[in-house]
């Protein structure tokens, strides 16, 4: 321990000596680290940490698989109400579960309606997470009943709506224009589902526990001790098999599955937030390459001090450790800035990230990322220190005595060399990964969506519960209020659609042709359904490509019409006109639907979608409650074209919306430009980040590469004057250096192709419309390093024509 402290003590004096030198591999360090406590920070918040759930690993989500004839691509699907309480009572895996749903709220009234999005959720539902209300209590069997009137808020709601106020249980309040009795306030960090913001009991009537064959809900579950779960899923799929025998006419085909709730939180960031991970990871291999040339550097010119500490006595271990604690003091040092550098990077990615990580995610520099922090210091420190320190733990006594402080030695040239092949091949694989990602998002940004997005103003329209006792008091509703803003000044046009694109909402349903085989509804094809109005698909820019569409017409009572995607006639009708053909959706089964027209195919999910999504368009016109289900009002989105900038027209447009219902609130207003450039924020993230870890270790290996070559010439002045005067030119000189520098860098760029080949798969989940391999991102990376290495080359290598081969064979 005491040489240790001794160790400490001169690898700071040796430090004050040196400033420029450890400010500059402090530096170095603290970017490497700091980068990486950031990522780490989310990584361990968003996939390390767990739940804030009592014993949360048994928390799984239940899922139905669907019939994959009917379902292509999609492997998972919401829960119904009948197969649900089929799960609950006849498996032997879980110790409880629970369903929910989600509900839209009105808030307000007539003064200042807003949406609350909140869960409708069984009693059990809290049992099954042993969540435990910060006020008050949770819901009983006595709430849940058809028309419920209490409510659990969430601590957000009650913080921000009711100012915290410690008296608010058993308070009345008005939601959807009636009076809610409020039970409890759930704590801070509760936020499940996620979106929730109230929680409001499930009300099932009969007719609603029966439903099987329309699914709308989410499932959660406990295990029970000792079971696994893929004990759990084998139970699921007994019980799927038993229901698919009783029940073939909606279960046939229908399959569950059970996955971590942790894991289904987290979602697709998990790949993105593990390629940054080893992104920064790369960064600091970069930077301890830097630091290492730099220790290195500054021990060969302090040969002489460590042959004459060997000749006194000095073994290997005493001069290895020495370079090892100085290293390790810079590492440390680093890591500190680091931590102050990592903050503002967290704030950064948690606010590009903000849509895609659970809200109940806190990302904080805790004790874990701490220790993380530390123990990376030091990692990073010896691997700064450990090839110079084995590089002169093997020192030649002799031959350090006799060169002493001169130069003309090119010792430690091929651990230089080395460390700049490894800074080349992790610089390119970094470059290579963010230029798939900006390529991708290029590839994204020239997708046609099949609308016009540009002066499309957008709105949701929520619908309160009970509001419309009829569907023609919504009908009307509607078509009064798209009278209203077709006057407004400055708008073209308006519309209406129950889910616009690229919102990932909407509905999915079974469907069958008129004159063809009648199937059970399991083995219906499904597709996508929207319902929207007249006018919709002009403001939209939706080309009819045959027949007509909807018109005012189209009313209530009269024959039900239809419009049908272009993908879907030539998926469904190949070889036959559809028009005038009759169609019938399974949950709107009162009457067939006269196909009408073909409209172009639309993106209703996500701009990535490979193939074209086949969509039925109902009238709304035509509005009814689902077969077999009571009528309830349900809300629309607004699409409204403008003559200029569509944000200048909210206000109007939501004003004459109030003018025919001050009670109807208007929310998530924003342009259908605003919607495109959310739906590519996933790829826009991993653009930001990864371009910006892979610029700075371009910038640590360009100034590596500068330092090593710099240093090198300034190691061969006598050789290169002794040429000069044999009678090399400069020119002879400049190719020399350039010729001599650029070998490792050419070994980096070819060892860093294979690599990146290699690692490529790894991103592959992360592209669209670009091959993991693309030729075009790899030569241009490739070119971009190379020439950033002859730009570093060049200087040192200016210099060294300047050389004067008098002056220098007389100092010899």
């Amino acid at each position: 321990m005491r040489n240790l402290i001794s160790d400490l003590r001169q690898s700071l004096r040796t430090l004050r000596r040196n400033p420029a030198f450890a400010i500059g591999a402090i530096l170095v360090l603290a970017l490497g680290i700091g980068a990486n406590t950031a990522i780490f920070s989310i990584v361990n918040a968003a996939m390390l940490r767990p739940l804030p759930f009592d014993d949360p690993d048994r928390l799984v989500q239940l899922w139905h698989v669907p019939p994959a004839k009917s379902f292509p691509g999609i492997d998972f699907f919401s829960v119904s109400p009948a197969n649900y309480l089929d799960w609950k009572a006849q498996n032997t895996s879980f110790d409880s579960m629970a369903i929910y749903g989600f509900r839209g709220l009105t808030f307000g009234g007539s003064d200042h309606p807003e949406l609350i999005q909140a869960s409708a959720v069984p009693p059990d539902f809290f049992t099954v997470l042993r969540a435990q209300p910060l006020l008050g209590r949770t819901f009983t069997r006595d709430d849940d009943h058809p028309n419920p009137r209490t409510i659990l808020l969430s601590y957000i709601l009650w913080r921000d709506r009711f100012a915290s106020d410690p008296g608010i249980v058993g308070r009345d309040i008005t939601v959807d224009s009636q009076s809610f009795s409020v039970v409890g306030v759930m704590p801070e960090k509760f936020r499940m589902p996620d979106f929730a913001k109230a929680w409001v009991p499930l009300g099932w009537t009969d007719a609603d526990r029966a439903v099987r064959g329309n699914h709308n809900y989410n499932v959660i579950a406990r295990l029970r001790p000792q079971i696994t779960i893929d004990q759990a899923k084998s139970d699921l799929a007994a019980i799927s098999t038993r229901l698919e025998q009783q029940y073939p006419e909606d279960d046939k085909g229908w399959g569950a599955t059970a996955i971590p709730l942790h894991e289904q939180l987290i979602g697709d960031v998990r790949t993105a937030l593990l390629v940054l991970l080893g992104a920064v990871a790369f960064v600091l291999l970069i930077a301890c390459a830097n630091v290492a040339n730099l220790v290195l550097a500054k021990t060969l010119a302090r040969g002489k001090e460590m042959a004459i500490r060997s000749a006194l006595g000095a073994g290997r271990m005493v001069l290895l450790r020495h370079i090892l604690v100085e290293t390790m003091l810079l590492s440390v040092i680093g890591g500190l800035l680091g931590l102050l550098l990592a903050r503002g990077v967290i704030a950064l990615s948690v606010k590009l990230l903000a849509d895609r990580l659970p809200t109940y995610m806190e990302v904080t520099l805790d004790a874990q990322v701490l220790a993380y922090t530390l123990l990376l210091s030091v990692a990073a420190g010896v691997l700064a220190g450990l090839l110079p320190s084995l590089r002169f733990s093997r020192v030649d006594v002799n031959e350090a005595l006799k060169q002493g402080a001169r130069g003309g030695s090119d010792a430690g040239g091929k651990t230089r060399n080395v460390l700049v092949v490894c800074e080349v091949a992790l610089s390119l694989v970094l470059l290579i990964g963010a230029g798939l990602m900006i390529r991708t998002l290029w590839q994204l940004r020239d997708v046609r969506p099949g609308f016009d997005s540009s002066n499309v103003l957008t709105m949701s329209v929520a619908i309160p519960h009970g509001r419309f006792a009829t569907p023609s008091g919504e009908i009307n509703f509607f078509h009064d209020v798209l009278q209203r803003v077709r006057t407004l000044p400055g708008i073209e046009e308006a519309g209406a659609i129950d889910s616009l694109p690229l919102d990932g909402g909407g509905s999915h349903q079974p469907f069958s042709i008129e004159g063809r085989p009648v199937l059970p509804m399991a083995d219906q094809p499904e597709v996508d359904v929207r319902l929207i109005s007249t006018g919709y698909l002009h403001t939209m820019h939706v080309p009819v490509i045959r027949g007509r569409d909807f018109e005012e017409s189209d009313a209530a009572g009269r024959t039900g019409v239809v419009l049908i995607s272009d993908a879907l006639a030539h998926r469904f009708f190949p070889n036959e006109d559809p028009i005038g053909k009759h169609l019938t959706l399974t949950f709107f089964a009162d009457a067939p639907r006269e196909i009408v027209g073909i409209v172009g195919n639309v993106k209703t999910d996500q701009l990535s979608e490979t193939r074209p999504v086949d969509t039925i368009y109902m009238a709304a016109s035509q509005l009814g409650p689902s077969t077999g289900q009571a009528w309830d009002s349900f809300g629309l989105s607004l699409a409204v074209r403008t003559k200029s900038d569509p944000h200048a027209a909210a206000n109007a447009v939501a004003g004459a919306i109030h003018e025919f219902g001050s009670d109807i609130p208007v929310s998530n207003v924003f342009s259908m430009d605003d919607l495109i450039a959310q739906s590519m924020s996933p790829q826009r993230f991993n653009v930001m980040l990864l371009a910006a870890f892979a610029g700075l270790a371009l910038l640590l290996a360009a100034v590596g590469i500068y330092g090593v070559l710099s240093y090198t010439v300034r190691r061969r002045v006598r050789e290169i004057g002794i040429r000069m005067a044999l009678g090399a030119s400069q020119s002879d000189i400049l190719r020399l250096v350039v010729s001599d520098g650029m070998k490792p860098i050419l070994l980096g760029v070819a060892l860093g192709v294979i690599a990146a080949i290699a690692l490529s798969r790894l991103v592959a989940s992360l592209l669209f419309g670009v091959p993991p391999t693309d030729p075009m991102t790899f030569t241009a990376v490739t070119l971009l390093l190379v020439i950033v290495g002859i730009a570093a080359n060049t200087l040192p290598a200016y210099r060294a024509t300047k050389v004067e081969p008098t002056q220098t064979l007389r100092e010899e």
